[in-house]
């Protein structure tokens, strides 16, 4: 009887539930456009190959080029503009401090007239709104060169997202032509991150109770793997199922289905 226990308990520990999956990219990326404009180059044959740095999608930036260069052009001119009314308004504050000097002296003199005394005053704040309008002169350009430092980033932003690159990732599927005009949030093209792969698996209850230390057998290979990421949420899909995912080193070929067993060794 005792003999017969244990084979039923040595039975149980290695008995498994089996589940499949297919060897999937670590990362597939659905790209849309950031921008509108015309489709220059979308180079189908690129479709399965390793992208480099060089854009496998290019959209019409010449409009932008240009602009982002006048943008340049003249942030540089206003920032001379302000150099030369820092150097006015340093002269009319030395011109005020003499103004403001001589209308106290004069203020005090009884021999000088009324009239004398109220030109003068009028010299004094004809001095003060000068300077003041001036240092208002050069709070203005400074405003506008915040606002065209602002136009500069969003075109050089726009610059790049018309220069589409994936360094590193495979082009999977190209959704544009050239010739074809784009707008915001059009679909271009799909990019996978092949670096990696994983497995989806959807666990059922009693697999899910320390899952992450189980051990993972893939076609029957014992293996170093671990489940990498394990959701307690049960899927809508897959009614009482929780989704595991398991980080696999990059395959020769991607898309092959295998059999996972989780095992308390």
């Amino acid at each position: 009887m005792k003999f017969f226990i244990v084979i039923m308990l040595m039975s149980s520990f290695s008995f498994a539930k089996v589940y499949y999956a297919k060897v999937e990219p670590f990362e597939l990326r659905a790209i849309s456009s950031n921008v509108s404009g015309l489709v220059l180059q979308a180079d189908e044959d690129l479709i399965g190959t390793t992208l480099s740095s060089k854009p496998y999608i290019l959209i019409d930036s010449e409009v932008d080029a240009k602009e982002l260069k006048y943008v340049k052009d003249k942030l540089e001119y206003m920032r001379e503009i302000i150099k030369v009314n820092e150097s006015i308004l340093e002269n009319l504050a030395k011109n005020l401090a003499k103004k403001r000097e001589n209308y106290k002296k004069v203020e005090s003199l009884k021999f000088k007239s009324s009239v004398e005394k109220d030109r003068e005053f009028s010299e004094l704040i004809s001095s003060e709104n000068l300077y003041l309008n001036t240092q208002k002169e050069i709070n203005n350009l400074k405003i506008q060169i915040t606002d065209m430092k602002l136009r500069e980033v969003q075109l050089q932003r726009s610059i790049k997202d018309k220069n589409l690159k994936a360094k590193g990732f495979v082009l999977y599927e190209m959704l544009v032509k050239p010739g074809q005009v784009v707008g915001i949030s059009t679909p271009l093209a799909k990019v996978a991150d092949v670096s990696r792969a994983k497995l989806t698996i959807f666990l059922d209850e009693k697999d899910l109770l320390n899952a992450e230390q189980k051990t993972l057998y893939i076609d029957g290979k014992k293996t170093s793997y671990k489940i990498s990421r394990v959701l307690n949420i049960a899927d809508s899909k897959n009614i009482s199922k929780y989704m595991a995912q398991i980080i696999l080193k990059s395959p020769k070929i991607f898309s092959k289905l295998v059999k996972v067993e989780l095992k308390n060794d």
